[in-house]
């Protein structure tokens, strides 16, 4: 989360310039979530931020223990896994728009003006 600092070229603030262009030398955009390595830890640490997710997962691993076992053990993770699944690939085809668009919008041509 940085921010991004615009200074004017007016050499009063040279110093402040040189030290904020180390950290913003490129003018790229990225609006995207996530990346190949962390697509699935970061998602799922999301999904399981929702109270419905959780409960599930409760469910699941509840009916793990054989004493309060009430029906099988597959049945009860395959609506967890099917909402999980459900929301992975809705992240993953948003995220992969957001990646194309980025990609245009990076090697686009531009006009800059110039006083």
């Amino acid at each position: 989360n940085k921010w991004r600092v615009v200074f004017p070229d007016n050499r009063r603030q040279w110093k402040d310039w040189k030290r904020a262009s180390t950290f913003y030398s490129g003018n790229r955009i990225q609006t995207t979530k996530y990346t190949w390595f962390t697509f699935l830890p970061q998602n799922l640490f999301e999904q399981f931020h929702r109270l419905g997710n959780l409960y599930f997962l409760f469910l699941v691993v509840l009916n793990w223990c054989p004493q309060v076992e009430v029906f099988h053990r597959e049945i009860t993770m395959l609506p967890l896994i099917v909402v999980l699944l459900a929301s992975m690939i809705k992240d993953a085809v948003e995220d992969y728009r957001k990646y194309q668009f980025d990609r245009m919008t990076n090697f686009s041509k531009t006009r800059v003006y110039d006083k």
